[in-house]
């Protein structure tokens, strides 16, 4: 039998964090095989058509891999504060992306969002019920 061996809180965060980001990086590459997605980037007419939408986005995707070193890195409380905090934006954020994406082009985008909401909800579950000390 294979010893079961206890993983400590923030590698799990951390883990978690990793995951995520990585759905987020494969969902947004496979999107640049939809159709029209390469020219509307040629030619500038896409989502992020300006350079404060183009940082308001870097700032969002930022977050989930900072969050990666920073779930190792934070003291308890205030790590378990923003896991939850963005563990529950990106949940929140990713469920209304998932819904919105339906369309016949986008079932992968939103197969991506609901696992990433998924993944997401447990960073807030297990951040929640973060171990006390004895």
């Amino acid at each position: 039998m294979l010893e079961i061996s206890k993983v400590n809180i923030k590698t799990k965060l951390a883990a978690l964090w990793a995951s995520v980001t990585f759905c987020y990086l494969y969902g947004d590459y496979f999107e640049l095989y939809t159709p029209g997605k390469v020219n509307s980037l040629i030619t500038g007419e896409n989502i992020l058509d300006s350079p404060i939408k183009l940082l308001i986005a870097s700032i969002i995707l930022a977050i989930p891999s900072v969050m990666v070193a920073a779930s190792i890195i934070l003291k308890p409380e205030i790590n378990r504060i923003l896991n939850i905090i963005f563990g529950a934006l990106f949940t929140l954020m990713m469920l209304f992306i998932g819904i919105s994406s339906m369309s016949e082009w986008y079932k992968f985008y939103a197969f991506f969002a609901f696992l990433e909401s998924g993944i997401t909800f447990l960073i807030v579950w297990y951040a929640w019920k973060w171990p006390k000390q004895i």
